[in-house]
């Protein structure tokens, strides 16, 4: 009897092994697939002789910036920042481990989703509700503008030939945002700009007429194919920046 309950506790135990094995393999594969690595946050090793650009930007840029990579390979180096660089206070807390001890030829920055979304007091990592009574941005505009005149003047101080970034459109229905914000904090950057002389690659416009064919429904994100389409804009910002910084430096 003793034998016979083994027997049989060992045939059920073997059968939940048998039907966990592909529910833990799948998961695995998950796991992994989830865990794999940006490849525009990949470690770029520079090839000498070659000017070296830093992107500095949110996820917007991340979509982007391999395809830029390819676009300039033999004519720079493309650095990105190592993460998604959020609002403008995200960039006052990061902005010197992320310019580093190298020097840089070109710095082409944004900052601006981040800072118009909208946050609740008691989930501030989260998109609210801007209908929410409690919901407020991010970043005030004011504050906005002011962020960015100290993260202009500290790009600055590199040497490096600064390309500012216009925020891309917020579409209608995007969660957590409202629709034309983008406009208003985009002027509050131009200001910034102007007062120091820092030349604009506007995203913004070239990307606006365009919107139903390369930004994914009521989302601020961009399919692949469109992302590939702002990358070919900002490569060829970079590029006549790196003409122009060689021609000035003759």
């Amino acid at each position: 009897m003793g034998s016979a309950r083994t027997l049989w506790l060992t045939l059920v135990c073997g059968l939940a092994v048998a039907m966990a094995a592909p529910s833990f393999a799948q998961d695995t594969a998950k796991a992994k697939k989830k865990a794999a690595p940006n490849p525009a946050f990949a470690p770029v090793t520079d090839v000498a002789g070659l000017p070296r650009v830093l992107i500095i930007g949110d996820s917007i840029s991340i979509g982007y910036t391999v395809d830029v990579r390819e676009m300039l390979a033999g004519k720079a180096n493309v650095h990105r920042i190592p993460t998604n660089g959020g609002p403008t206070t995200n960039g006052l807390k990061n902005i010197d481990a992320w310019l580093g001890d190298k020097p840089w030829d070109v710095i082409h920055f944004n900052w601006g989703l981040h800072d118009l979304k909208y946050i609740t007091p008691d989930n501030p990592a989260a998109l609210a509700d801007p209908k929410l009574p409690d919901s407020r941005q991010q970043v005030p505009l004011d504050e906005y503008e002011q962020n960015l005149a100290k993260l202009v003047e500290r790009m600055k101080a590199t040497g490096a030939t600064l390309i500012w970034c216009s925020t891309t459109p917020v579409p209608e229905g995007s969660a957590g945002r409202i629709a034309g914000d983008e406009q208003k904090y985009n002027a509050a950057a131009a200001q910034v700009m102007t007062t120091a002389g820092v030349q604009t690659n506007d995203l913004c416009a070239y990307a606006q007429p365009k919107l139903a064919e390369i930004q994914l429904p009521k989302n601020v994100h961009y399919t692949p194919a469109g992302s590939k389409v702002l990358a070919e804009k900002v490569a060829a910002e970079i590029t006549a920046a790196l003409e122009q910084r060689a021609k000035a430096a003759k």
